[in-house]
């Protein structure tokens, strides 16, 4: 769409306000708004300034400036339904004020993976589909104090509440209870309408969702959008993650993506499928192959597992995610391939023909940036395809058993690798990266940017959260 079609479009639809959005390193979504009469085509040619030292991890104050360039090419921009106004919302990249891709812009960093991809000869396009799951409570109180650390979350449908007496209300007696809560009728899944009002405005913002139910845990639910290409699969991520927020906040409730927010019941996951396509064929695919899959498919699988430390940094990038990453809540940390089989952190999902078959891994969450997590599995994938990758040997055929069974003995017995157990470990991974001149992040991340991500982390999952002590720690060690 050219500057002029969307000037035209926000006329016609009486648009009074004009919502610049952008994604820094985090994920996290920012926004300035200007008065749709400060709007004409020079905008989208020269861009809007910004401070960019008030944003965590960009600039220093000394050289803050910066410009946000409108992006209208890839059409993911949207008319804000919960605004009072009418306003548009719009997706930027973020550029330095010689008009050259900021180095540390995620959206900049998912781009120049794209162009990476297309260079490399393997494939001119890469669609990901990610399942993005949530919970919906009624109340959530968090405490962090030098003497007190809690946190309290509140559903109706937890099993807690059997016994609860409601002042205003009577206790139906109708829950999911713990890892129960997969396809109830009503009343056990209490969030029916509330879905269909989810998916009401997704619609309303561009997104094509298709199977809408409520997920194993209580108060957990999925809704599935149709997939996209890299930068705008990932632009519906953001969407996705406003809109389910914003609905249930209106509903006087509370949305979140937090990884594993309940104690012994599963979690949120970010399921992402993934597909190459070149010259309008899918080169994941191959009729002879296992479950369809090409060796193309399979050396972009060794390439994810060969990088898993590194890559699960980007995929999983909060302490939270690595206590969702545990065995028996269909959560795989097991670096296997399988058809079907829900307990390999690489499903081959069942489909029929070319257009169906794609890879899925299964042990991304949604705390990641999208932009960095879909980049980094495509280019762990593509270094694998380049280089030949087999996947390792304990894991080359498919393991088509439940995999959560397996002791931990067991699987180190049989030379089985998984996911790393802390954020530490993959920042580990991510620092031997940062030193390695070949590492597959340097086909399109600058040391820079590495460096930074590093130091965040730790400044602001890993230090803190390990600086703190736990709630459990008092019953283990109170009485020493």
């Amino acid at each position: 769409m050219t500057p002029v079609e969307f000037i035209n479009e926000c006329k016609e639809k009486e648009i009074e306000f004009i919502d610049f959005r952008f994604s820094d390193i985090k994920g996290t979504w920012h926004h300035v708004t200007y008065d749709i009469d400060a709007i004409d085509e020079d905008t989208f040619k020269n861009g809007l300034p910004f401070d960019g030292s008030s944003i965590p991890a960009w600039k220093t104050i000394d050289d803050s400036d910066m410009i946000l360039m409108p992006d209208l090419e890839i059409g993911t921009h949207f008319e804000d339904p919960f605004t009072a106004d009418p306003t548009m919302v719009v997706f930027c990249d973020v550029l330095e004020t010689d008009y050259t891709p900021y180095e540390k812009c995620p959206r900049g960093i998912a781009k120049k993976t794209l162009k990476y991809l297309s260079e490399a000869g393997i494939g001119d396009v890469a669609y990901f589909g990610p399942e993005n799951e949530f919970f919906v409570f009624d109340d959530v109180k968090i405490t962090d104090n030098i003497n007190s650390q809690s946190y309290y979350v509140e559903t109706e449908e937890g099993a807690w509440n059997t016994d609860t007496h409601y002042q205003d209300a009577y206790n139906t007696g109708h829950r999911p209870g713990t890892k129960g809560g997969y396809f109830p009728v009503a009343p056990v899944d209490s969030m029916v309408d509330l879905r269909a009002e989810m998916v009401q405005t997704l619609k309303e913002v561009g997104l094509e969702t298709f199977v809408v139910h409520h997920e194993v845990a209580q108060g957990q639910g999925e809704i599935g959008v149709k997939f996209g290409t890299l930068v705008e699969a990932a632009d519906n991520v953001q969407k996705l993650k406003y809109v389910i927020k914003m609905v249930a906040h209106l509903n006087g409730k509370t949305a979140t993506f937090m990884p594993k927010p309940l104690y012994g019941d599963n979690g949120n996951g970010m399921h992402v499928h993934q597909s190459i396509w070149k010259d309008g064929k899918n080169m994941f695919y191959d009729a002879n192959g296992y479950a369809g899959l090409s060796d193309t498919a399979k050396k972009y699988i060794a390439g994810v597992f060969a990088h898993a430390d590194t890559v699960a940094a980007f995929t999983n990038p909060s302490m939270n995610s690595y206590k969702r990453l545990q065995p028996g809540f269909e959560a795989p940390n097991i670096l296997a391939y399988s058809a079907k089989n829900r307990s390999a952190c690489c499903r081959i999902p069942f489909g029929a023909g070319e257009k169906a078959v794609r890879t899925e891994f299964r042990f991304p969450d949604s705390t990641s940036n999208p932009y960095l997590a879909f980049s980094v599995m495509l280019l762990a994938g593509l270094d694998g395809i380049k280089n030949n990758l087999e996947v390792y040997e304990a894991a080359k055929e498919p393991l088509n058993e439940d995999l959560f069974e397996l002791s931990l003995d067991e699987i180190k017995e049989r030379g089985i690798r998984t996911l790393p157990a802390t954020l530490r470990e993959a920042i580990y991974s991510v620092e031997k990266d940062l030193e390695d001149k070949t590492s597959f992040l340097k086909a399109v991340m600058s040391d820079e940017f590495i460096k930074t991500f590093i130091d965040y982390k730790y400044e602001t999952e890993i230090t803190p959260i390990e600086g703190r002590p736990h709630p459990y720690e008092f019953i283990t060690t109170y009485s020493c």
